[in-house]
């Protein structure tokens, strides 16, 4: 079987690609790196906000929102295209990638021209609250109160590893509106502008790095929002939460194919270079690799031709499963078959990050560690397993 997309498909590949070469910022222009991931340069701004104007930001957006109403697979060669170039669409993933969608969805028009068109355009930047301290993948045990009174909500309790909220404008933060309903059916969604009173916003360092900080706990003390802060309806924030993870999904696996097409790219000459590819064992793991990385992508393109088929993908947890884990375990092969080199940042080939985003000089046990938020972040590899079972397997609870 030969895989290629129609002529057209490919004429619209290389308009963009066209556009890229017009435009891309050149290497001077981005050495002011982000310090989180709700944090934009200028350059980052102005590159965002080129790409809203273009249309090439959520090319399946309509225009005034980012987009030019591209088909599933118009959208697709974009993000492949951008993957290729290692270029980052924007530098506020959860802005754009899920808060926005969700606004969009669920919002009303004046939550749209407040906070969506200027998420969308680069002006301003959007941290997702959902996690806490008792309630990490299980959203609906979440304890943070929000109380109706008149036209305000007073927000009491805590978020955690809020990605980027210190240098965010606005939080979207999933609260529990109604503590004698169901667990699942309590809970309401509301944009919080950081800057109200009663909100503190405390970022942390990582196993990682201790400077480099993204992730954060924030606090709400009686901090009061207008009602027409409420996206969706009130405790109907389940709906709203089960929209953003999806939007966050969608094309997740396009993410860990580009991943593991890094680290094929970038672990054989690091493997050459320490001498370790000699060893039958080591090449028969990169093997491994490279086998992993080409059954993600054809079981990618699976789902992706189901779903422009109007068929409900079943593959969506299984590519979340396999990606992050096959990339967390191809890391740990290429780091025992360094090994004390992996610990040093500067001796060996390491995947580069997209354009613009933290640190290039990153040691291979760091990119190791790096993996486990893979497993963690958007639904847990348990929870993965779980959904599998249950949907995919018809297994009982």
């Amino acid at each position: 079987m030969r895989l290629r997309f129609d002529d057209a498909t490919e004429a619209f590949r290389a308009e963009f690609a066209a556009w890229l070469d017009a435009n891309m910022p050149d290497s001077d222009e981005v050495s002011e790196r982000p310090r989180s991931s709700a944090h934009l340069p200028d350059w980052a701004r102005q590159w965002q906000r080129k790409l809203f104007d273009a249309g090439w930001l959520v090319p399946g957006n309509p225009p005034e929102y980012g987009g030019r109403n591209a088909t599933l697979i118009e959208q697709f060669v974009v993000l492949e295209e951008m993957g290729r170039r290692r270029i980052a669409t924007s530098f506020n993933p959860q802005g754009l990638s899920i808060i926005v969608p969700s606004i969009l969805a669920f919002g009303t028009q004046t939550q749209k021209e407040r906070w969506a068109l200027p998420i969308l355009r680069g002006e301003i930047t959007a941290a997702l609250g959902m996690s806490e301290p008792d309630a990490g993948s299980d959203l609906a045990g979440l304890r943070t109160r929000a109380t109706l009174v008149g036209d305000t909500f007073t927000i009491n309790g805590q978020k955690v590893w809020t990605s980027g909220a210190h240098d965010a404008d606005v939080i979207l933060a999933f609260v529990r509106t109604d503590p004698e309903a169901a667990k699942h059916k309590g809970l309401s969604c509301l944009l919080v502008p950081t800057d109200t009173p009663g909100v503190t916003r405390r970022p942390f360092g990582s196993v990682i790095s201790a400077d480099e900080l993204d992730f954060n706990e924030v606090f709400f003390d009686d901090a009061v929002v207008s009602a027409e802060n409420l996206v969706g309806q009130l405790n109907d924030g389940w709906n709203v939460a089960t929209g953003s993870l999806g939007h966050e999904r969608a094309m997740l696996w396009l993410a860990y194919g580009e991943r593991l097409d890094n680290l094929v790219e970038s672990g054989l000459p690091a493997l050459v270079d320490a001498h370790a590819f000699e060893d039958a064992a080591v090449r028969e793991r990169f093997g491994n690799l490279v086998i992993d990385a080409q059954a993600l992508r054809l079981l990618g393109y699976r789902t992706l031709a189901k779903t422009r088929r109007g068929v409900q993908p079943t593959e969506q947890s299984i590519l979340k499963l396999f990606g992050s884990e096959a990339a967390q375990q191809a890391t740990l092969d290429l780091v025992e078959a360094l090994g004390t080199e992996a610990l040093d940042p500067d001796a060996l080939t390491s995947p580069m990050p997209p354009l613009g985003t933290h640190a290039d000089s990153v040691s291979w046990f760091n990119r190791y560690l790096l993996t486990f938020t893979g497993t963690i972040a958007g639904g847990t590899s348990q929870i993965q397993r779980n959904i599998v079972a249950e949907h995919v397997l018809g297994l009982p609870r």
